[in-house]
């Protein structure tokens, strides 16, 4: 057997104390598997004393992650921190000065300077993988990097993090309001304390702009990517999604267009035949489109200390045996500078939900409106009458520019018998 592929490993969280474990447990049959031993030598966490339920005592220590990147005797840093700046990518970027590659889970990381690193570690020759940085432990990286890497890829969407869809498919089976949902999400440990790069959109954005920079071949775009969480969804608006034959997802989207790379992520109606409506809980989905093979679907569990960490080990797995590709598919000097084509620009149908008073000639008034700014309804529902209090219209309009949704928006805010602020929801036709 070859000599034993060396490893540190900084960050001792959920995940880095599963990829320690992971290696305990499975060490034989990886070592197996790849014809070598994987070998934890050091280790670095801000804590040395907490108890993490893995043993640590045989690994040498250090306090500080830079200081282990540089001077720990292993072929491979592994960054587990987090942040997309500071301790995180100065230890990468140290271990790549020291002649070692780079594995990381860290999605914030990669989307914010994914191609510099990638550059580093191409210059070295070195390695730079990341297939824990996105949708946990589905093998999504490697199936566009490898698997379909003979395809031109077309668009790609998916349900992108679990906690937005555990809350969202809580809200559709129980009918209660987002709030109550995420308090229960943060008490089973499915939300952080602060739930903010989960239920805005961000932790999905940071993971699509890397998808779609494997898929496209642009460089990372997180700054420009269209972002929309889901704390205005509410049980209202899910109860009105299924009378229409609709789910609600927070969907990360992204495209190649004429006008440019399409990159949003926002609360979506989806049909009940899309191959993610069905998709419940902290599972998460990505259908990818190929121009020969056509759509291929990957569902799993997007997060955890196991699924990320089975992840994690892949990518050691691979350097182990010597398999070695550019980080995002092709070298890293060659990703292009691509247009991101903007929200104004999208074309497609929509859900809106006015909370107007019930006075003679409102319907008239939201009619103008859209008449005015060229939006042809399609349906229209109202299922309650209270003359003189505010009761829920709700309309699904045919295909239209996102801008005049928006004009008609802020003219319905204008109007005093609407009490409450216009919601709209994208209605995409994704299917298989």
């Amino acid at each position: 057997m070859s000599k034993s592929l060396k490893i540190s490993v900084a960050g001792l969280g959920t995940v880095g104390a599963g990829v320690l474990s992971l290696l305990r447990t499975n060490g034989a049959e990886i070592s197996r598997k790849c014809g070598r031993d994987i070998e934890v030598v050091a280790v670095s966490a801000r804590d040395a004393s907490r108890d993490r339920g893995v043993n640590i005592s045989a690994f040498k220590w250090f306090d500080n992650p830079v200081t282990m990147a540089r001077e720990s005797d292993c072929d491979v840093f592994v960054e587990l921190i987090g942040g997309d700046s500071g301790v995180a990518r100065d230890s990468c970027e140290a271990a790549f000065s020291s002649g070692k590659s780079v594995v990381t889970a860290n999605k914030a990381l990669i989307a914010n300077g994914g191609k510099g690193l990638a550059l580093l570690a191409e210059e070295k020759g070195l390695g730079l993988a990341y297939e824990g940085a996105v949708a946990g432990g589905i093998p999504i990286v490697k199936s566009i990097k490898e698997g379909l890497a003979g395809n031109k890829i077309t668009g790609l969407y998916g349900i992108l993090n679990g906690t937005c869809n555990y809350i969202l498919t809580t809200m559709g089976g129980t009918g209660r309001d987002f709030e109550d949902v995420l308090a229960e999400a943060q008490k089973l440990g499915y939300a952080e304390v602060d739930p903010a790069m989960d239920v805005d959109g961000i932790d999905t954005a940071h993971k699509l702009s890397i998808l779609a920079s494997l898929a496209f071949g642009n460089e990372v775009n997180f700054s420009d990517t269209f972002i929309e969480g889901i704390r205005d969804i509410s049980a209202l608006d899910i109860r009105f999604a299924n009378e229409l034959g609709y789910r609600i997802k927070l969907l990360g989207i992204a495209q190649a267009t004429k006008s440019g790379i399409v990159q949003r992520v926002h609360p979506c109606m989806v049909g009940l035949d899309s191959p993610v409506s069905h998709v419940e809980g902290v599972y998460n989905a990505i259908v990818v489109q190929g121009d020969y093979l056509g759509p291929t679907v990957y569902e799993g569990r997007g997060a955890g200390a196991g699924p990320t960490a089975s992840a994690v080990v892949a990518d050691l797995i691979d350097i182990a045996r010597g398999i070695k590709s550019p980080a995002f598919g092709r070298p890293a000097c060659d990703l292009e500078n691509c247009k991101i084509s903007p929200i104004d620009d999208h074309i497609g149908s929509y859900y809106i939900r006015l909370m107007v008073l019930d006075r003679p000639g409102v319907f008239a008034d939201v009619a103008g409106v859209l008449r005015d700014e060229e939006v042809s309804m399609e349906a229209i529902l109202q299922r309650t009458r209270s003359p003189g209090e505010s009761v829920p219209v709700v309309m699904t309009t045919h295909d239209v520019k996102e801008k005049s949704i928006q004009c008609a928006l802020k003219r319905f805010e204008e109007y005093e018998t609407v009490v409450e602020e216009p919601k709209i929801i994208r209605i995409e036709p994704l299917t298989l």
